[in-house]
């Protein structure tokens, strides 16, 4: 039988992995901030705005929240969710993370700093989808 202790060890664990995932996003974005900022890139030229515009249209900006927003609700959601709804989560929440970071990797020229940081990040979903899935169903007594 698989103690209450183990199950709650893996659930801190898979948290600790969202954290570690959402924070390195959070890294990532403000040195393509930093880059933009200090680089002299120009989105006030008309060719630079109307692309920034086209992408980052209101719609895109909502989907962009809310894939970002899952990751963090699985900070949360990885330590309350019963055992078969938090193993389920993690692992497809996780491969939509991956899926989303390996197609932003596909937009423009990605930085190697970028690169770093998705490499690391899809590690780390890589990691929490095979956590997950081996996590061993309770016994109950």
């Amino acid at each position: 039988m698989i103690e209450k202790s183990a199950l709650k060890n893996r659930e801190v664990i898979l948290s600790t992995l969202w954290i570690f995932f959402v924070v390195n996003i959070i890294y990532a974005d403000i040195i393509s901030l930093m880059e933009v900022t200090f680089t002299g890139y120009d989105v006030t030229t008309a060719e630079n705005f109307e692309l920034i515009k086209d992408i980052l249209s209101p719609a895109m900006l909502l989907v962009i929240a809310i894939i970002l927003e899952l990751g963090m609700a699985m900070i949360v959601l990885s330590r309350v969710l019963k055992y078969a709804a938090n193993r389920w989560a993690n692992i497809i929440i996780a491969i939509i993370q991956a899926l989303v970071l390996l197609a932003s990797l596909f937009v423009g020229s990605p930085k190697p700093y970028y690169i770093f940081f998705a490499s690391v990040e899809l590690t780390t979903l890589l990691f929490i989808v095979w956590y997950a899935w081996t996590w061993p169903k309770p016994k109950v007594s």
